[in-house]
Formats: structure tokens, C-alpha cells, sequence
């Protein structure tokens, strides 16, 4: 990549839609564009939608109507002078489009390239531009939020504190070492480590935001289990909101795996429904226990479905024996809607936790009427945020280079509240501050490398 360069690519997904861009970005753009783009006022007016033609520079003939919106630097994107030139959604005339940008002297986008000129002029910081991409990549609108509140700087905005007390700490310790002959008072040890025990303090609360940023991110899996005919389609159709999995009376009507993901309080939750677990002989169903017996183990929670109509049996007890010790899980008791033949004092009998901290979730529902399934939703978000804790967006930290660099300054103020412990001398102590300082600062791209920003933008599409 060269800064030098103007750069052009296709801003608009691919295939057919009604409107479709080419963005141009760096000194050349509009002597690029003149080529081929015929407007009432050349160049337009900034910050304007213009509308105007894109003529072919071969016969001159008009090939689409256009809007052009000029963006001057630094008050762009990109922080250059930008040109974002929109028709219709036709490939074929966006890839024309883009050919005659690149005949021109243009040169064809690396993938984020804009977004990366962006925070190499300083628009953005490189937590925001790594918010952009996540914002585009969000499936649930709670991820959505959550990127446009670190797109707006509100992982810097939580940085701001730690930061600005490492730096006054580390102030301290080199007055002291620089000017110990002027007589420069220095902070005693206890002053120092209970500076830097507030910094840790603060550094944990951000990487406790962090596991509940991952799960955010990343979404998790939940596998539907039971024996035949307890209800294990019905419930799995009942939380998707949707007839996905076939439902039928006779027993063992689920061979295969089914999944979908559904959306629980803004985490992408992929729900497998599996075979109904028992002995058989049959070939085929025998091949669907297994694969549902490797699923449920590979699941991140875990529901067991129960049919209270029917009372528990062998072989539910043998599947939660089973299913215990994979994780954490919920237990559904289907069919609340008949007459029962379990109580919840069969179940304390059959399912007991070996402490008070290990009970597990019991929710009676019904698959056939609906009963009870938002009361399912909130037994599993507890296990996924215990106390239902899912914090205002601007809290939590999603990115994982972002939860590596606090957990790696965490560490770092604790080797320096050890060494503070131990009366190790200040500059001995300074390094380890130092080096959480510097992990801080990555989150933001203050101090980072050429290798990290190819990495981190190669992940972004071309054209953003």
C-alpha cells in the first residue's frame, strides 16, 4: 500500500441492487474522474450530491445517470480528497465504472485500505476502525450497538482513566530517579502500590467485560437433547420462532442434526436439535445418535428435554449422567400442558446437584401452546450472564486483540505491585508499567506495527 497512490474500488456488495457505488479516494480523484463523469458543475460542489452521467470516454455515449458527492481532506473518510460516485446497482456498469477509474491512473483497493488511510491521517483511531468492521459484520442488533458505541471512541473513552493514572505513576517514579540529587520528593511505597492496585482494579473490571464480549461476538451453541418424543423439535421450533425442525408423534422422527441460530438478548445463539438419544438398531437412527451424542458434547450449553407426561424413565436418567459433567445446562419439563406424572420433588430425587452452586435451571413449559418459553430464554441467558448482566454497550469490549492487550497490561501491573511489594527499585518497577502502558496503547494503534495493521485491515472487504 502506498499513501501516494488514489485509490478506487467498489464500495457496494456484489450482485444486482438498486443503487451501487465506486469510491475514489486520494489527490487524483476528480482528475480521474473528469474522464468520464459529465456534470453541470465540474468540480462539484463539496459535500454535495450532484447529479449528473457517466459517459463512455470511447464514444462519449451515456452509459448511466450518476450522483457524485465530493469530500475534500482532511473532512473525509479517509481524511483525503474522497469521491464516491453512485448508479444504478448493475454489475456491469459498476465494474465499467471501476475500469475506467483504473485506466486512468487509479489504482484497484487492497481490502480496507480506505478505512486504514483513515486512521493513518488520524480520523479514526485504530479501535474505531476495527469497530467499523465490526459494525458490518454484526448479526444481532445488540452487536450492532455495541460497534457503533466503540465506533463513536468509547474503548478509548474506557482506556482514558488507566492510562492517564499509569502515566502520572510512571511521572512520579522518574522524577525521583531523574532529580534524587534536587531532593524531589518521591511517593513511598505504600502510595505506590495503592496507585497501582487502582489501576489493576480498573484493568479487571475492563477483561471482565471482556468474557462477556466474547460470547457477544462470537455467539454460542446450545444443543437440544432428550429421548425420543419428549418434545425436543417442538421446543427447538417454539425458540426459533419458526417450523423448521418436522414434528410428528412417532418417536424418533429426528435422525439429523438441525440448526439454526436465533437471536437471545443480542447474542447469536446457534440451537441444535438432535436425535432422540436411545439404544437401536436401526442403522440409520443409530448414525443420528452418534453425530447428536458429538454435537452435544461440542455445544457450549446444553438443554435436556424432559416429557412430564410420560414421569422420568431409565434412560432420562442415564442421558443427564451423561450431560452433567459436559457443562453447564438447562432442564426443559415439556408437556406441562398434560396432566404431569413428575414433580418438581421427582426431579429433586433424580437430579441432585452435588452443591447448591452446581443447581441447575428448571423451567416447566409447554412446546404446544407457548407456555413458558420466554421463561426457557431467560434460564439460558443465566447461564450465558449470570444475573441476566448484560451491560450498556459502551461497557463491554468485544474485540479479542483488544482483551489480549488489557489482560497483557493486567499482568503487567501485577509483576509491578509484586516488585512494589518486594521494595525492587523504581526503575526495575518502571519497566513493567511501561509495558502495560504500551499494551494500552495498541488497543489504539499509539504504538503499533506495520505487520499488525496488515493483519487487522486484510480483514476488512475491498472497497471499506
Amino acid at each position: 500500500m502506498s499513501g501516494e497512490d488514489t485509490i478506487a474500488a467498489i464500495a457496494t456488495p456484489l450482485g444486482r441492487g438498486g443503487i451501487g457505488m465506486v469510491r475514489l479516494s486520494g489527490g487524483r480523484s476528480l482528475e480521474i474522474a473528469s474522464a468520464f463523469i459529465r456534470l453541470a458543475q465540474f468540480p462539484p460542489e463539496v459535500q454535495r450530491a450532484t447529479l449528473g452521467e457517466f459517459f463512455d470516454p470511447a464514444s462519449a455515449g451515456t452509459m448511466d445517470q450518476v450522483v457524485a458527492t465530493h469530500f475534500r481532506a482532511p473532512h473525509s473518510y479517509t481524511g483525503e480528497d474522497v469521491l464516491e460516485i453512485c448508479c444504478h446497482g448493475a454489475p456491469v456498469v459498476l465494474e465499467y465504472l471501476l475500469e475506467c477509474c483504473l485506466a486512468r491512473g487509479a489504482r484497484l483497493a487492497e481490502p480496507g485500505e480506505f478505512t486504514m488511510r483513515a486512521f493513518l491521517n488520524g480520523r479514526i483511531d485504530l479501535a474505531q476502525a476495527e469497530a467499523i468492521r465490526d459494525l458490518i459484520d454484526s448479526r444481532t442488533l445488540y452487536q450492532a450497538r455495541v460497534a457503533a458505541q466503540q465506533m463513536e471512541g468509547a474503548v478509548a473513552a474506557r482506556l482514558k482513566r488507566p492510562k492517564e493514572a499509569l502515566v502520572e505513576l510512571i511521572a512520579i517514579l522518574e522524577a525521583g530517579i531523574d532529580f534524587a540529587e534536587d531532593d524531589v520528593p518521591v511517593s513511598g511505597w505504600e502510595n505506590i502500590s495503592l496507585r497501582a492496585g487502582a489501576i489493576q482494579r480498573e484493568l479487571a473490571t475492563m477483561a471482565e467485560s471482556g468474557r462477556l464480549g466474547k460470547v457477544i461476538r462470537e455467539g454460542l451453541s446450545l444443543a437440544i437433547a432428550g429421548r425420543p418424543n419428549a418434545g425436543k423439535s417442538s421446543i427447538f421450533n417454539r425458540l426459533i420462532d419458526q417450523d423448521r425442525a418436522i414434528v410428528t408423534e412417532i418417536p424418533g422422527t429426528t435422525r439429523d442434526l438441525v440448526s439454526e441460530t436465533a437471536n437471545l438478548s443480542g447474542i447469536p445463539l446457534r440451537l441444535i436439535d438432535t436425535a432422540g438419544i436411545r439404544e437401536t438398531v436401526d442403522r440409520v437412527e443409530r448414525i443420528g445418535v452418534e453425530k447428536s451424542c458429538q454435537a452435544i458434547a461440542d455445544a457450549d450449553l446444553r438443554l435436556l428435554v424432559i416429557d412430564t407426561s410420560e414421569g422420568l424413565t431409565a434412560e432420562d436418567e442415564k442421558l443427564y449422567k451423561k450431560l452433567r459433567p459436559l457443562g453447564p445446562m438447562v432442564i426443559a419439563c415439556n408437556k406441562s400442558d398434560l396432566p404431569p406424572k413428575v414433580t418438581p420433588d421427582d426431579l429433586a430425587r433424580w437430579f441432585t446437584p452435588p452443591s447448591t452452586e452446581d443447581s441447575i435451571p428448571v423451567v416447566w413449559v409447554s412446546a404446544l401452546t407457548g407456555d413458558a418459553i420466554p421463561a426457557l430464554h431467560q434460564a439460558v441467558l443465566s447461564l450465558v450472564a449470570p444475573g441476566h448482566a448484560i451491560r450498556p454497550e459502551g461497557e463491554l469490549m468485544t474485540n479479542l486483540r483488544h482483551q489480549q492487550c488489557v489482560q497483557s497490561a493486567l499482568g503487567s501491573t501485577d509483576k509491578a505491585l509484586q516488585a512494589a511489594a518486594q521494595r525492587i527499585p523504581h526503575e526495575m518497577l518502571l519497566l513493567d508499567l511501561y509495558d502495560a502502558l504500551h499494551a494500552l496503547d495498541a488497543v489504539t494503534g499509539a504504538t503499533t506495527t506495520d505487520d499488525l495493521l496488515t493483519v487487522i485491515f486484510s480483514t476488512f472487504c475491498v472497497g471499506k
